[in-house]
């Protein structure tokens, strides 16, 4: 697979800090890759199997910034602007600047100086979610929360349709059968197969994937099928050209 980068146990190879800057360019930074349940999932902890489940135990002796089996390290409540009290003064902390999308979700809008176009898609089959492609120099395409695209959507991003994406970032929830509102591997792969892009980065795991054991699997499968395709983790930076 030619000019792809490897990625190595869920980090990028080459990929540098410094604010999410890679030299001149910019970089994406992954802050949220795990499920809405959690990694380490709590009751695993609180009420261990037997044997233990084996990624979760690791949370108990490996600290997140050695350990890509971890969802959340902490939560920072102070982004969200809550009502203030009379007589309260807003805290000078960083603060999430709200833009929502109601009446004309399909129409595309900027933030941060990049033009973000919406992806509907399916999030079972009496919801309707919302992916995003994005990047100029590279196509970008997040799609978090999706069991089903729709015709026109895929077309979209796909190599056989409008164009390969740079970039696939895309919902793996477990590793075996189906879900109702996610796709789960199986479907992740065979998703990834039709649009056929340069790349693929999976988010949304359960604590069934361990990063060290199933980023080898896709690695063959990478080599195999000629997408390189790895388990994204909470940190990862990767470098790329929007």
């Amino acid at each position: 697979m030619e000019n792809q980068n490897p990625l190595q146990n869920g980090a990028l190879e080459g990929a540098a800090g410094n604010g999410g800057r890679s030299g001149d360019g910019s970089a994406l930074i992954f802050l949220g890759t795990g499920c809405s349940s959690a990694v380490p999932n709590a009751m695993c902890l609180i009420q261990p199997s037997d044997p233990p489940c084996q990624v979760c135990s690791q949370s108990l002796s490996i600290p997140p910034d050695r350990n890509p089996n971890y969802s959340i390290a902490t939560k920072f409540p102070y982004l969200v602007q809550k009502k203030l009290r009379e007589g309260q003064e807003v805290r000078r902390v960083a603060q999430l600047d709200w833009k929502i999308i109601e009446e004309h979700y399909d129409k595309p809008f900027v933030a941060s100086g990049l033009t973000f176009f919406p992806l509907p898609v399916m999030h079972g089959e009496d919801y309707l979610c919302l992916g995003y492609l994005f990047g100029e120099k590279c196509k970008v395409a997040y799609i978090s929360d999706v069991s089903r695209f729709p015709s026109n959507t895929e077309y979209v991003i796909s190599k056989n349709g409008a164009g390969q994406l740079d970039l696939l970032i895309l919902d793996c929830l477990y590793k075996k059968g189906s879900f109702n509102v996610h796709l789960c591997l199986p479907q992740t792969l065979e998703a990834i197969k039709r649009i056929c892009p340069k790349r693929a980065l999976l988010i949304g795991m359960t604590h069934e994937f361990d990063h060290h054991k199933d980023n080898e699997f896709l690695m063959e499968w990478s080599e195999r099928e000629g997408i390189h395709i790895q388990l994204a983790r909470d940190g990862l930076r990767v470098p790329i050209d929007l």
